[in-house]
């Protein structure tokens, strides 16, 4: 339901688009809020209720391809939400406590965000970038 926490065991994809992807390698820019955004947009990925990490990963990049233009470098970073909570909590210099919260769409009912970062706060993105646990091809 819309502004639920998302448990600290479940899991978030985050679309990095080509431009914050170098070799292969997926930098601390995709985990910056651009102008106007109030949260990090991600995807739950325990809410898709899918038997394995692969179906997940197959939905998510339908859903990503009806949503944008998937270019050939974009990548798929997962990241477990209780990890990035404590390591942001436990290593930005003001205890930023960040809330990972259920915000559906129309079209996209696993849309969550991460919310309570600041813009251009390129600290905790780089915080957020050392949780990523596994990262795929956003092409179908």
């Amino acid at each position: 339901m819309k502004g639920d926490q998302i448990p600290d065991t479940d899991h978030v994809a985050r679309f990095c688009r080509p431009m914050q992807v170098s070799d292969g390698q997926i930098q601390a820019t995709a985990f910056l809020l651009r102008p106007g955004e109030k949260s990090l947009s991600v995807n739950w990925l325990e809410f898709l209720n899918c038997s394995s990490r692969e179906s997940e990963i197959t939905k998510i990049r339908t859903t990503y391809s009806e949503t944008f233009t998937v270019g050939a470098r974009a990548r798929i970073a997962i990241l477990n939400g209780g990890e990035v909570r404590k390591k942001v909590l436990t290593e930005s210099p003001d205890g930023q406590n960040l809330e990972v919260l259920h915000d559906p769409l129309m079209n996209d009912p696993s849309h969550s965000g991460i919310y309570n970062l600041k813009q251009d706060d390129e600290l905790i993105a780089e915080l957020i970038l050392e949780t990523v646990r596994e990262s795929y091809s956003a092409r179908k």
